[in-house]
């Protein structure tokens, strides 16, 4: 399914993709998880899109079909795998090997679609019937792993495990407190349950509590725009994550870390905005005048 011009609208689209390299891997892809990133390019929001454009930027898992020449031992045709948001890099930088930020590629990362590929076409995503990529961005989902349960975690799963994990967020019997409950802000709570820690779920919708407590199994909830039951718990929580799109109270949030705790932001607000003294000296300070 593809798109054709900045309305969004899409509809059936025919195309050939590129011929399976050396060190490629093509798949049939069994399903495509829907991100906003899909809506915002093919509606050209960003400036940059170019139609005729296939979404499905991240989250793609399917059967390996085809392997190159090279690919000898990650990979057998039969496999589970998953591609996420990148298919290509330079594979010479510094970042895509000295420190394995290939994202971060000096020569500009090819992203899934809507980006240049090797052979300078453009790159088509998951919203196909197969893809071909570079062996380094494809990944081996285990054996008898549901593959529809695995394609969000290539997007909101690793965006809230990466942060989890580099912050020392796996500590069981610590505190973490998971503001918003959207895509990425359940599976924050699931694998903060998984590694033992004690959950508590910020929300502004009384309508997340049932699942937060009794579907994902968190052990609190708390609606966050109550102001005495938000000062009630300061100074509570090992970590917070922020999930949120929405714009928070920044200073509030960070009165209720402990101190040297951590707040890791993934969700996308409109500003961040905070005062000095509420990492200073732990108090929030007024800014109304």
């Amino acid at each position: 399914m593809g798109c054709r011009d900045p309305s969004g609208l899409l509809s059936p689209y025919n195309f050939s993709r590129r011929v399976v390299g050396s060190d490629d891997v093509s798949l049939d892809i069994a399903y495509c998880g829907i991100c906003y990133a899909d809506v915002i390019w093919t509606r050209n929001e960003g400036g940059t899109s170019k139609y005729p454009l296939v979404p499905g930027r991240h989250e793609i898992v399917g059967i390996v079909k085809e392997v190159g020449s090279n690919v000898v031992e990650r990979f057998k045709v039969g496999d589970p795998v998953g591609v996420g948001a990148y298919v290509n890099s330079c594979r010479e930088c510094k970042y895509c090997n000295d420190e394995d930020l290939e994202v971060e590629c000096s020569k500009g990362a090819v992203p899934t679609f809507d980006g240049i590929d090797a052979d300078g076409t453009v790159t088509k995503g998951g919203y196909s019937t197969y893809i071909v990529v570079h062996q380094r961005y494809c990944y081996k989902i285990p054996e008898n792993y549901p593959l529809a349960s695995a394609a969000p975690l290539l997007c909101a799963g690793i965006t809230v495990y990466t942060p989890m994990m580099r912050q020392n967020m796996n500590q069981p019997g610590k505190c973490l407190g998971v503001i918003g409950l959207g895509g990425l802000g359940h599976l924050a709570v699931k694998f903060g349950k998984a590694l033992g820690l004690k959950v508590t779920v910020f929300s502004t919708s009384i309508s997340k509590k049932e699942e937060a407590l009794n579907l994902l199994g968190a052990d609190n909830f708390v609606i966050s725009s109550g102001q005495q039951q938000m000062m009630a718990l300061s100074k509570s929580f090992d970590f917070l994550i922020n999930t949120a799109s929405g714009d928070i109270p920044f200073d509030l949030y960070l009165s209720l870390l402990k101190t040297a705790g951590v707040l890791a932001l993934v969700g996308f607000p409109k500003e961040v905005k905070f005062s000095p003294a509420s990492l200073s000296f732990g108090i929030i300070i007024s800014t109304k005048s």
